[in-house]
């Protein structure tokens, strides 16, 4: 999965301040705007994947909850704006045309199930993505309990998953997760789309995917081998060099580069499970500029580079969901109340 990190250079989040502490910063005077996908990163997080029932009036229900999404984070939030709530929304391909009679972004399209020689990238349904941070899990509750209520039953819940901070910013397989997210400038390069698509400047494709991990498989290896798998140190984070040839590690193959120019994507993944039923897994979140750029790693990951080299990681973590949004600019989402759809 495209969980782990690259380069241990870089800072542990796309910008100096999205990890900031709350103690270390001055109070906030206003809630975070929704559609920052680079919000700062956070202690705790859902994400709640929705259907939407068939028919005109659930269409409008949903059109008029999610153009005033601000108002339910200002809502929550004001109670204690230094816990940094925030929301971003996503829209699936399906729904779309049922939302907005605007062109649908250039590369929107169903999560393209990805079968490999020994693993599948499955594709599963979703309407909607509401993507949570705030670092008060009650206040990611009463976002949540605030937002179904308003959707009511133009909405079917089809996943939620509640994910933690675990340590030093860790998955539960033990290795540091999201050093490898852009910095500084380019945290809009590589998530925002740009004039390539003038309709939806500001926009962000958002790729999901649920792993379950098998912990006690991959506890039984050493941490030797855990690392040349990861491709990076377990203890300090320090990064392996790259195979040139053969079995490739983890990062190297979730590493995209092209005609020399190396693609990032913005990833905000989350450690979530239940120790008294033996669940354990990565929630991967990923927003790009370029759907692409997420789809060759899972393909590099799945299928293999070369082909039949797989991610060897995949052996100890299964994919179990996988969906594709559009998470379109603040400026696009207000308006969808006022929108006039064809009958």
């Amino acid at each position: 999965m495209p969980l782990l990190v690259r380069h241990p250079s870089k800072p542990c989040s796309s910008t100096s301040s999205r990890f900031d502490s709350v103690s270390s910063s001055p109070s906030r005077r206003v809630p975070i705007e929704s559609q920052k996908v680079d919000a700062p990163l956070t202690s705790s997080a859902t994400f709640l994947v929705l259907r939407i029932a068939e028919g005109a009036d659930a269409a409008a229900s949903v059109r008029d909850a999610i153009s005033g999404i601000d108002d339910i984070v200002k809502n929550v939030g004001f109670r204690d704006l230094d816990a940094m709530l925030s929301c971003t929304v996503g829209i699936g391909s399906a729904a779309w045309p049922r939302l907005t009679a605007r062109r649908a972004p250039a590369e929107l399209h169903p999560f393209a199930a990805v079968v490999g020689p020994v693993h599948t990238a499955p594709s599963t349904p979703g309407d909607l993505l509401f993507h949570i941070r705030a670092n008060r899990q009650d206040l990611v509750f009463e976002f949540e309990r605030q937002l179904l209520d308003a959707l009511g039953d133009a909405v079917t819940v089809v996943d939620e998953t509640a994910g933690f901070r675990y340590f030093d910013v860790r998955d539960l397989l033990g290795f540091v997760d999201g050093t490898a997210n852009p910095v500084g400038n380019s945290v809009a390069d590589s998530t925002l789309v740009g004039a390539e698509d003038g309709d939806h400047v500001g926009g962000s494709y958002v790729v999901v995917q649920k792993y379950l991990h098998e912990l006690d498989r991959w506890q039984s290896l050493t941490t030797e081998q855990q690392e040349a798998i990861i491709g990076r140190k377990k203890a300090d984070n320090v990064e392996l060099h790259d195979a040139v040839a053969g079995q490739k590690s983890h990062k190297t193959l979730a590493t995209i580069v092209v005609d020399g120019v190396e693609h990032d994507i913005l990833r905000d993944n989350m450690p979530f499970g239940s120790p008294g039923s033996s669940s354990f897994g990565t929630y991967f979140i990923g927003y790009s500029r370029y759907l692409w750029v997420i789809e060759k790693m899972l393909e590099n990951m799945f299928i293999g580079d070369p082909p039949g080299a797989y991610d060897r990681l995949l052996d100890f973590s299964n994919a179990t969901t996988g969906c594709v949004f559009f998470a379109p600019s603040a400026d696009f989402l207000g308006r969808l109340a006022d929108e006039q759809l064809p009958a």
